[in-house]
């Protein structure tokens, strides 16, 4: 009797570990982030009043209300996003608002801006709750590339018709309300430089002139249209003295070629560049002139009888700090005068916190890039890549400009620590970033199904979403095998 044929059927090979979602992690980092934040606000009250503040409980609970429900809407709708980001952000907040807080019970600071700053956090929640509920897929967001440029130049424009303020036209005030468009202009126009450099990547890498061996200029008909909107967003910055904010554009375009090209002379360009700019710019502008003067010899002003400059009071901020720190509510940063819940606000971290706490703080900041950075990582499509590292480099720039002013490493430019510093305009546009994160980190930690479904199910809008960034990740990955063949 001869054996049977037919082999054995096979076991099927088992399903791969599916990544846990860890939302009980978000929440018990969240509700950590709440209660540090409370008693920062009473340890506040016993140091100025010696008393804990009667609206303690109630500075928790609303703050604890935001968190949850933004937690709700992640739970919902990116349910495997990181659960580091939104715990951090709610943190950041916390102490932004504990620190403006605590300025406010110095008289000599002007009104008090704490409540203003809790209403404007509640809209960032909001917005952050909007967007991702809604945004379904970050890719959808590259449909929108150049409508996103010209509501960015639309942005930009706008403050030329209002009055200065402290020198710079970058504010648009209306029925008493002010608003800084260039906050809300740096994400469209990193969602622009996404789709545009994403589409062409290729064109701006391997194509054009070559000017060494090892340097190849792309085409002008590629690189033509974003050196072009670069230039004019960084001409209106210029007109309105916002240099700030235009060293901010400047660094998140080359940051954004370099990683789209992946050409480090990009690089050289840009610091090159950069360079010239910051010459001519400390030579001809008399207010800029003024902050080169002020890193230079930050201690002239006493040597000449005026008294201490603003960036003086912050060191003499920090190194009253020490290690330790003075303890919250027990320093003399408020000698900083008008600038002290604004750009200088860090320099109060320094001097409360002392080095310790401050450099907690900046590891919370270095954390929180470094999450952005990694969800854009782990995506295969380059539109996902570039936009999660221009949003974190964002994040990044800031935090270098702003603590690199105020500890004279750099000269000052006027911008607001994210998250910490008074600002409607910066805080909204913080927990928009912070939102579009957490959709790309979610897409990229989702588990694929095993049948290369949608994730999502067979939802429409979703769907094609879906299948279409599956076309481009092949398309992607069919482009980058024929460049390594050339």
């Amino acid at each position: 009797m001869s054996a049977p044929s037919a082999t054995a059927p096979t076991a099927p090979p088992p399903p791969a570990p599916q990544r846990s979602a860890r939302r009980g992690v978000e929440l018990s980092l969240i509700v950590a982030a709440v209660l540090v934040s409370m008693y920062g606000y009473a340890e506040v009250g016993l140091a100025k009043n010696g008393a804990v503040p009667p609206g303690t409980l109630g500075y928790g609970a609303g703050l604890a209300g935001l968190a949850l429900l933004a937690h709700v809407a992640v739970r919902t709708c990116a349910e495997y996003a990181d659960p580091l980001l939104l715990p951090i952000a709610v943190l950041l907040n916390g102490i932004g608002l504990v620190l403006i807080y605590r300025l406010d019970l110095e008289p000599t600071l002007g009104p008090r801006a704490a409540p203003a700053q809790l209403v404007w956090s509640a809209t960032g929640v909001a917005l952050f709750i909007i967007v991702v509920l809604a945004l379904r897929d970050h890719r959808l967001l590259a449909r929108y590339a150049y409508v996103s440029v010209t509501l960015a130049l639309v942005l930009l424009v706008a403050p030329i018709a209002f009055p200065a303020v402290n020198g710079a036209k970058i504010w648009v005030r209306f029925a008493g309300f002010s608003l800084q468009p260039g906050e809300f202009a740096k994400v469209l126009l990193a969602v622009f430089f996404a789709g545009y450099l994403s589409a062409n990547r290729a064109a701006l890498a391997y194509t054009g002139r070559r000017v060494t061996r090892r340097m190849q200029l792309p085409t002008g008909r590629v690189l033509g249209p974003v050196l072009a909107i670069w230039i004019m967003s960084m001409g209106v910055l210029v007109v309105e003295r916002d240099l700030g904010t235009s060293l901010l554009f400047f660094c998140l375009f080359v940051i954004m070629l370099y990683v789209a090209t992946g050409r480090t002379g990009w690089i050289a360009v840009g610091l090159l560049l950069a360079g010239l700019g910051a010459f001519a710019a400390g030579s001809l502008e008399p207010h800029v002139h003024t902050r080169v003067l002020d890193w230079l010899h930050p201690f002239r002003t006493i040597d000449a009888g005026l008294g201490p400059s603003q960036l003086a009071q912050s060191l003499f901020a920090f190194a009253n700090g020490g290690a330790l720190g003075t303890g919250l509510g027990q320093g003399y940063s408020y000698l900083i005068g008008f600038a002290a819940k604004s750009d200088f606000v860090l320099a109060t971290a320094g001097e409360e916190f002392g080095l310790v706490g401050l450099s907690a703080l900046l590891l919370l900041y270095a954390l929180l890039v470094n999450r952005g950075f990694m969800a854009g990582l782990s995506l295969r499509d380059p539109f996902g890549r570039l936009l999660a590292t221009g949003l974190a480099s964002i994040l990044a720039l800031q935090v270098f400009v702003i603590a690199g002013g105020v500890m004279d490493l750099i000269p000052l430019t006027g911008m607001a620590m994210p998250f910490l510093a008074q600002g409607g305009s910066s805080v909204i546009t913080n927990w928009i970033i912070v939102a579009v994160l957490i959709k790309i980190s979610d897409r990229a930690r989702r588990p694929e199904p095993a049948d290369g479904g949608d994730p999502r199910g067979a939802g429409g809008g979703a769907g094609a979403g879906r299948r279409a960034g599956l076309a481009a990740e092949r398309s992607d990955s069919a482009e980058e095998s024929g460049e390594a063949a050339g």
